[in-house]
């Protein structure tokens, strides 16, 4: 009995102290400075032309809490927290309830974040993910409490959550989903509305109108059980057809929701700027978007990409200083926010060749520099062996030359060169051009077969588009607070790293990929897409199993794209045209009615007319001839010996 009155006085001290801590920890958020919500995370991103693109907790659509409709507001309450306007900021008995509906399952099935909760995430909690986050988190949502009214709080969070498709706040959305603003919502439509948010991609009725329903029922279900409506008014709800109108009132890029994730995923490194938007009250962002650049590539993937499991991704930049025109990270924000053009690494295929062949440019060969195409297996002196093969087991039997085999994306003559070199050199050359992904020297490194992720491929390539400069690339050019006060401003830091003259025969080189006087036992892998091309480009192509690429420039603008599955799935055969026509009309879109721009030929370099398949001087006999490009020097004279001759581990088949 002793033990129960011990017990019971026990917990009556906890209780006066935890109402103790709780009115001292209340008392200090009510004398700390009120948190500027109206302003708070108001980011407001600027195009390449200084006009406004995305903004975020702008007001435009703002609208008061009275004047939404009481459906809205109900069906917010009884989903979220019903406890609302009973707590303090969090609700104890949910936390507690969630904490062991979790235990008891293994897993999170149930959260208890409040509205407030919720609204501070929105607001203030943008960047961090840690638990500094969750301490940032309890004292904001305290001080939210202590210095807002539970009508301003509930205003401020129907205002500012997101509903999909670049939807911000219940009145935009609203008028995107229904035609209709938020004051004008029946029952039914406003527990679908409700049921977005917990996961807008999941729950679109555009995209997954199941789905969406299935929720909208359990939220009127809930409304019902929390009596906030009549058993009729649950039927007709249920019973209610809705109408998805699906339109927005202006003509904004869905795809320019991946660049935006892409600019504050940059804005993360720039230590300027706070990580908590609570010293700025508000962020203005001038990206490098170019709104021209981001349609075509939006357009270029909706046209060329039918399949829904397939995806995409696609960047276009300027290689003069690295300033990211466009960007694409999937073929649907509503579907998918994962954003593969920043965040995924996938194997490159054949777009790791020009790689390879610069460096053999730097050691010596020239673009008549000729191995024998046929089928080989490589021999080393612990008696394993590699056996490469070409693409549709399509050889010579004889010797190409350096020309012909970037045209046919030969594998036979890039692992000859990437052995003759030594393996080594592929990995410095790459890291000398900025890849930071893991590679190894192997045999097969040539060949693309390690993952690679698209902003480390199209800075590397933009060197070679940049006559051998270096650049950094970047979205953000400035970012300034609310007042105009500059926290970040950008700067060159381009650098020198390759030989000019060397870039220029290499760019040259990389015009062959569709140039039809090259048909001969092959065709040149970008020949499908010959007749769309209207400018001079350097072009690459890289195909693996479950990966196709395609990065293409000139002096203005170099383009990545990929396509593949998220899983890793084969793709199917002749897939890979899908990435080469989504990079030639995007190009061509962007560069419609411009003037063709193309690299001035460095003094040291001069033009011989040669047979590009062989790489020997044209003579009366050839019916296939062109210009191809040498250091003075190293012209081809035609008794150039064939570079197999120096090996001593390959056997031939």
């Amino acid at each position: 009995m002793r033990i129960f009155k011990r017990l019971f006085k026990l917990s009556i001290i906890l209780f006066f102290l935890l109402i103790v801590v709780g009115l001292s920890v209340y008392g200090y958020s009510k004398l700390s400075p009120k948190l500027e919500i109206e302003r708070a995370n108001n980011i407001i991103f600027y195009d390449s032309t200084e006009s406004v693109f995305l903004q975020g907790n702008d007001g435009t659509e703002w609208i008061s809490l009275k004047d939404m409709s009481p459906n809205l507001i109900n069906a917010t309450i009884s989903t979220e927290d019903k406890n609302f306007y009973k707590h303090f900021g969090f609700d104890f008995l949910r936390i507690i309830k969630a904490l062991y509906t979790n235990f008891k399952e293994g897993k999170t099935v149930q959260g208890a974040s409040t509205i407030t909760q919720q609204y501070v995430k929105n607001l203030f909690l943008e960047f961090d993910k840690t638990w500094e986050r969750k301490w940032n988190e309890m004292w904001l949502t305290l001080n939210m409490e202590a210095h807002y009214s539970k009508d301003e709080i509930l205003e401020g969070y129907l205002n500012t959550i997101y509903f999909g498709h670049g939807m911000y706040g219940v009145e935009s959305a609203s008028k995107f989903y229904f035609g209709k603003s938020s004051s004008e919502l029946d029952i039914a439509e406003a527990a679908l509305l409700v049921a977005i948010p917990k996961s807008p991609s999941k729950y679109s009725p555009i995209n997954n109108f199941d789905n969406a329903k299935a929720r909208q029922e359990m939220i009127l279900n809930g409304l019902y059980k929390n009596k906030y409506i009549s058993e009729e008014e649950l039927k007709n709800a249920l019973a209610e057809e809705l109408t998805i109108i699906g339109k927005a009132n202006n003509t904004t890029l869905t795809s320019v929701m991946y660049y935006k994730d892409a600019v504050l995923d940059e804005l993360q490194g720039i230590s300027a700027v706070p990580t908590s938007f609570l010293e700025t009250g508000g962020l203005k962002i001038y990206t490098t978007l170019d709104m021209k650049a981001q349609e075509s590539l939006e357009t270029s993937v909706k046209n060329n990409l039918k399949d829904d499991e397939l995806q995409a991704a696609g960047i276009m930049m300027n290689p003069k200083d690295g300033s990211i025109l466009a960007l694409i990270g999937g073929n649907n924000y509503d579907t998918s926010q994962y954003n593969r053009a920043i965040k995924s690494k996938r194997q490159v295929g054949s777009t790791m060749k020009p790689f390879l062949y610069y460096t053999a440019l730097e050691n010596g060969f020239t673009a008549s520099t000729s191995f024998t195409s046929e089928e080989t297996t490589f021999v080393f002196s612990n008696g394993e062996t590699y056996a490469p093969r070409n693409a549709g087991e399509i050889y010579g039997h004889e010797a190409i030359s350096l020309a012909a085999a970037i045209a046919y994306s030969d594998n036979i003559y890039a692992v000859k060169t990437h052995m003759f070199l030594g393996e080594e050199s592929l990995v410095n050359i790459s890291h000398r051009l900025g890849i930071t992904s893991k590679l190894e020297a192997v045999p097969s490194l040539p060949l693309g077969t390690y993952e690679i992720n698209m902003v480390e491929m199209i800075s590397a390539y933009a060197t070679f588009a940049n006559l051998g400069y270096k650049i950094d690339p970047h979205l953000i050019t400035k970012v300034e607070d609310m007042q105009g006060n500059v926290l970040y401003d950008w700067e060159d830091t381009s650098e020198l790293i390759l030989n000019e003259s060397l870039v220029y025969i290499l760019n040259d080189l990389l015009t062959t990929t569709y140039d039809a006087g090259l048909i001969d036992y092959n065709q040149p892998t970008l020949l499908s897409v010959a007749s769309k091309l209207s400018k001079k480009y350097s072009i690459k192509s890289g195909t693996t199993a479950t990966d196709s690429w395609t990065i293409g420039y000139n002096p203005d603008v170099i383009t990545s794209i990929w396509i593949g599955y998220d899983e890793g799935k084969n793709l199917a055969s002749g897939m890979s045209v899908r990435a080469k026509n989504i990079w030639a009309y995007t190009m061509e879109s962007y560069l419609k009615d411009t003037p063709e721009t193309w690299y001035k030929k460095p003094s040291n370099v001069v033009g011989v007319l040669v047979n590009p398949i062989t790489g020997k001087p044209a003579n009366e006999n050839d019916d296939k001839t062109r210009i191809l490009y040498y250091l003075k020097g190293t012209q081809p004279t035609g008794n150039e010996m064939v570079f197999d001759e120096v090996y001593d581990n390959v056997e031939k088949k």
